[in-house]
């Protein structure tokens, strides 16, 4: 969308009208998301990634944890002054999600889905993040990673309003989102949070790329500080009923992030294999080899490993109350197709 000048930089839009901002085209390429087909960067000869079953439950807004997994939105490319700009849009939304038969829960988000989009980008790219605030409460944008602190994302945007947060996409790595409104935990557990990889600008080996987001809900919100259930990118016990499909002998890289509010920590444990250690996604080359790790909140790695026998192969945190409330999942490792 194209932004009107403002000064020296662009019009503010937190003054914009909500029919305004509508026009410009937000609403239209940000809640399906922008570009999300496979982008020159991402190295993937000879990969070969499984068909995505129909008709599968959603986490919001249509999107199936099944498409999440492999989905990206790499937002839309833009030239200014001489320099390419990557333009993503963000609306902030309340949404009822069917967590499982019995538990509907309102969630607050980004998109109108559980985790919000996740944002990938190039090291260098000019990074440029367009919000509109529809949640019904102050909410914001805070991203880890470097930039100035005029869009460290700390100020509430209120709802009707919208704003702009622009910066470098430094340094190269597995990096989050979410809204830093007061009670942050709150905010988080609710939904408003999403992944952003920043890519090394020589790409990373062919690989079948995977986002796992780790989440919690308190469902009772009696502020009792304490998650009834747990998920993989949204819905509790998905993958468990919907495994995963993958192929024999093929590199899987898993970007694992935990944003499991109220429990100091949580673990992720791969079954019949090990998996190499990319700290933070920060590294080109593995720090360590392990089947488990244990991550604070807000914490991430990729993970890398492949399989070499077909079979249902299961991964889920280590704390098992956790993991039989819902953050459980398989991967059905198929042969790969000649």
């Amino acid at each position: 969308m194209s932004l009107p000048k403002w000064g020296n930089h662009r019009e503010n839009p937190a003054k914009w009208s909500r029919r305004r901002f509508l026009q410009a085209g937000v609403a239209g390429v940000g809640i399906a998301g922008a570009t999300l087909a496979l982008h020159p960067w991402r190295a993937q000869s000879k990969v070969i990634i499984p068909p995505i079953p129909e008709g599968l439950p959603t986490n919001g807004n249509g999107i199936s944890p099944m498409q999440f997994c492999r989905e990206f939105d790499y937002g839309t490319l833009k030239q200014e002054n001489g320099r390419t700009v990557r333009e993503f849009q963000l609306i902030g939304k309340s949404t009822t999600v069917q967590l499982n038969d019995a538990v509907s829960f309102v969630t607050w988000n980004f998109n109108g889905r559980v985790p919000g989009p996740t944002l990938r980008a190039k090291e260098g790219d000019r990074v440029r993040i367009v919000f509109l605030n529809q949640g019904g409460h102050s909410h914001s944008i805070h991203l880890h990673g470097t930039h100035p602190a005029a869009v460290d994302g700390v100020k509430p945007v209120r709802n009707g309003n919208a704003t702009i947060y622009e910066f470098d996409a430094v340094p190269y790595g597995v990096h989050l989102y979410h809204c830093h409104v007061s009670p942050i935990s709150r905010h988080i557990g609710k939904g408003m949070h999403g992944m952003f990889i920043v890519d090394p600008k020589q790409g990373r080996p062919p690989a079948d790329e995977l986002v796992m987001v780790m989440g919690g809900y308190d469902v009772n919100d009696n502020g009792d500080h304490k998650n009834e259930l747990y998920a993989f990118n949204g819905l509790p016990n998905y993958y468990m009923k919907n495994p995963i499909p993958v192929y024999q002998n093929q590199r899987l890289r898993l970007y694992v992030l935990n944003l499991i509010e109220y429990d100091p920590a949580v673990t992720f444990h791969l079954h019949a294999n090990f998996f190499q250690v990319y700290p933070t996604g920060m590294t080109l080359k593995p720090a360590y080899e392990s089947d488990v790790i244990t991550m604070g909140t807000a914490e991430r790695h990729i993970l890398e490993f492949s399989y070499a026998e077909p079979g249902m192969y299961m991964f889920h945190p280590h704390q098992d109350t956790i993991a039989e409330s819902g953050c459980m999942g398989m991967f059905d490792v198929m042969p790969r197709p000649s």
